[in-house]
């Protein structure tokens, strides 16, 4: 099992120097890679419980956003080549990339300069937004009745520009005649390319085999949901005509993380499940059964609020000092 960490970029409030505190500590811990969050705006109706969606769409959620449209979060996208910058060894992604805020042929290449800052440590996710308001303050208001479709042209733009000399693409998001993109990226054939599904694993299941992505990426997701998303993964994966197993795949999940103290309610509540925040012996527990289900990298989201970046910075200390001993030994 790999670890990695997800920046708490998305706060009311949040320092430069809280990031490079948290990503130097999972440098030395020897994390597998370091996630930022795209978020790009909170509407002031997220402040009121009033969104058009729950959170992410998913059943059991509130209609508003764990910081507030006053909150001075940081853009995710703006540190990827910040973090190339601070760091050596520790891959680099943004969980997720919503590709309908971005142009696919400039994202192609500014990912691909991005390979070369970072000397080939990029991950690309990517995935289709959830929040229409957002979509409007990213002037793409008219992309969100096919934004999942935005997403499998931006993949196949990306790997074309990134695999050919010069490429051209005609679609419906975009249509251009043989172009260069600059310089190609570091990692060959191109960056490994993740796909966070939240609600349909044959809709994920479809991506990952038709154009051999490296693994899927969830939010909050309990072992049981890891072990049904694995199985309809593969199922899906038997019909196509591919060789390629789910065990050839990374299988994520974004999960809130924090040891307490006290025991925490370990009940099945949805989405809101404390499966990764609970004293050290639930914690261990649960990576175990993770472990089982078949989760081969939780990505581990610090709290939103409450919870100090040194309090995070000891947790992810006895994580990997006291906990993961004793996963790796089961």
């Amino acid at each position: 099992m790999k670890l990695a960490l997800y920046l708490p970029n998305f706060r009311d409030k949040v320092t430069v120097q809280e990031l490079e505190d948290l990503t130097n500590l999972a440098e030395e811990l020897d994390f597998d890679s370091v996630w930022t969050l795209d978020r790009i705006v909170v509407p002031e109706s997220s402040d009121r419980q009033q969104l058009q969606h729950s959170f992410g769409m998913m059943d059991g959620l509130p209609k508003g956003l764990p910081v507030s449209s006053r909150g001075e979060f940081l853009q995710g996208m703006t540190l990827i080549p910040w973090l190339a910058a601070k760091t050596t060894t520790v891959r680099i992604g943004m969980s997720i990339i919503d590709t309908p805020y971005r142009a696919p042929g400039v994202l192609a290449a500014e990912i691909a300069t991005q390979d070369h800052l970072s000397n080939g440590r990029i991950n690309v996710g990517v995935g289709s937004g959830w929040m229409p308001e957002e979509f409007a303050a990213a002037s793409a208001a008219h992309l969100f009745p096919k934004r999942h479709k935005h997403v499998r042209e931006t993949i196949e733009i990306m790997q074309g520009i990134w695999t050919n000399d010069v490429f051209e693409y005609h679609g419906e998001f975009a249509d251009f005649e043989r172009c260069g993109f600059g310089a190609k990226p570091v990692q060959k054939p191109h960056p490994p390319i993740y796909f966070s599904g939240l609600k349909d694993p044959r809709r994920s299941a479809l991506r990952i085999a038709k154009y051999g992505l490296a693994g899927w990426i969830g939010i909050q997701d309990t072992p049981d949901e890891i072990a049904r998303w694995r199985g309809e993964i593969q199922r899906e994966l038997e019909g196509q005509e591919t060789s390629r197993s789910v065990d050839d795949l990374d299988i994520c999940s974004m999960l809130w993380f924090v040891i307490t103290d006290q025991q925490t309610d370990q009940s099945p509540n949805g989405k809101l499940t404390n499966v990764m925040a609970g004293t050290a012996a639930q914690i261990t527990d649960n990576l175990k059964r993770y472990r089982e289900a078949g989760l081969t990298m939780p990505l581990l989201w610090p709290p939103f609020q409450d919870v100090p970046v040194a309090k995070t910075l000891d947790d992810l200390k006895r994580l990997k000092e006291e906990i993961m001993p004793e996963v790796d030994a089961m």
